[in-house]
Formats: C-alpha cells, structure tokens, sequence
C-alpha cells in the first residue's frame, strides 16, 4: 500500500502579496508568484508588450513548480534557464525585453527547513527577525558595484542618476547569472520581497517599522505599496510577505545554525558557510 499523505512543508509559511502600477506608469511590469513553496517578484524592462511579458514569462515558468513541499536548487536553476529562453524569444520579435528576479524559495537541508533565496537584478530580498530589517540579496546595479569601490557613499546612492541602472538581468541583452543563498528558517521568520518600485522609495526603517507593526501579511503588503504611493509612486510597486509558522529541524540546528549565518552556498551542505555567496 502506498502512502498518499502529503509531506509536511520543511517551513509553514502565511503569506500576503499586492501590486500597483504606481502614480506614474500606464502599465505594471511587475508579476509576482506567491505560493509555496515559491515566493518571487519579476520587475520587467523594455516597455508595455516587452517588459510585461518577460516578467509573467519568468513568473509562469516558476508557476509550473507551485504545490510541492519543498524545492531544490538544481529546480530552480532548471527553472530558472527555462525562463531566460522564454524572455529571449520575446526578445527575438524586435523587442529589449528582460526582467529582474528576486525572492525565496522553501527548501529542505537534511531535515531542516531553510530560504533558498535567488536573485537577477535589483529587485530585493529582505528578511525581517526580532525586530532587525536585513537585505539578503545584493543588487546587480551600477550604483552597488560603486558603493562596493567605496566611489559611492549610501547617502548619495539613493538620488545618484544611475540607480536605475542594472548590470544582471534575464534577457536584454544580459548573460549574468542569478545569485543563491541558503539562509536558515527560525519561526517568526518574515520575508518581504519587492521590486525597486518599493525599496527605492521608502526608506529603510520606514519598511522595518510598517513590517513589525502589521501582523498579517497581507496586511502589511498592502501598506507598504500604501506607502511608496505616498512617497511618489514613480514606479511599478510590488511586494511579497512570508511569514514562516513553523520550520522544520529547528530545535535540532539552534546552537549550531543560527540565523546570524546569513549566507551560504547553495551547495547542498547540511550548515550554511557563514559570508559566502553562490554564483551559479
């Protein structure tokens, strides 16, 4: 006889999303999946019947993942190469289309429930625990390569003229790849993930404050698009909460896995390598 019971998801996640086409643009390029074990935001380049497309042709192809427990990095690489040839047969019609991507994705290290976090561009990843704001992935940006020089102060990051201007992307042109991360999960867990319609217009510690003080996810996405209208809305805005209820393994990996080891390879390894990124 073969058991038909369904795994138990490694994280147990509660989850809001919302998107808005912002104050100044006629279309959202933005696409969004929010269903586990996926929690992703594409934010489109090349203009109405380019950009849009890619990102719902990146968000589809991830769509076709929805429903398992868990997923594993070789997935989503698979996943992740199927989608650059969708966007690059947009492309082929004449069009610059391309697409960021960023978010997570609930996978399953030995027993233990950890983010995979992958991203493409300068849509953003961040994690929200005990009452610290945290930015996981690293943007792919001209200005970030110039902060990273030491050319740049984070002062003057924000209004510098190329902040819109990325150096990764799926399509346009673009051949560089996606960064991975393996985070380990604590309950009380929350991931917010968004376009640079959102984290370029509210402030750090305005998301840190609106995330803790909105305790249902969907709650708290409608406030912070709520809250880049208000700073202007230049931009297509979406963003993404995950909540993580339970995570699996977590008593086990407490005193040697603790959420302070931010980044690791996502190699397989049943404890992440604390200051490590995976470029795959």
């Amino acid at each position: 006889m073969i058991d038909a019971t369904p795994a138990e998801p490694p994280i147990v996640v509660r989850v809001g999303a919302a998107s808005h086409t912002g104050l100044r643009r006629r279309v959202n390029e933005d696409a969004y999946l929010a269903q586990a074990p996926l929690f992703l935001v594409a934010d489109g380049m090349g203009g109405h019947d380019a950009g849009d497309r890619a990102s719902a042709a990146v968000v589809a192809e991830f769509a076709h993942l929805v429903g398992g427990p868990s997923l594993a990095i070789d997935q989503v690489r698979a996943a992740l190469r199927r989608a650059r040839s969708r966007v690059e047969a947009i492309a082929s019609d004449g069009r610059a289309a391309g697409t960021t991507l960023s978010g997570v994705v609930v996978a399953d290290v030995g027993g233990v429930g950890y983010w995979l976090t992958v991203n493409v561009g300068d849509s953003r990843t961040y994690r929200f625990a005990q009452g610290v704001l945290e930015q996981i992935s690293v943007d792919h940006s001209v200005v970030q390569e110039l902060l990273d020089a030491g050319v740049l102060s984070g002062a003057d990051a924000a209004t510098d003229s190329r902040r819109n201007e990325i150096t990764r992307a799926i399509g346009a042109g673009s051949e560089g790849q996606a960064d991975y991360w393996m985070v380990p999960a604590e309950p009380g867990d929350r991931i917010l993930v968004c376009s640079d319609g959102l984290s370029g217009e509210v402030p750090a510690d305005r998301l840190r404050d609106i995330l803790a003080e909105e305790s249902d996810p969907e709650a708290a996405a409608t406030r912070l698009i709520h809250e880049a209208l208000l700073h202007g809305g230049r931009d297509n805005v979406t963003a993404v909460v995950v909540d993580a209820v339970h995570v699996a393994g977590y008593d086990d990996v407490y005193d040697t896995a603790p959420a302070g080891a931010r980044q690791a390879e996502a190699d397989g390894d049943t404890r992440p390598r604390a200051g490590t990124r995976g470029d795959v």
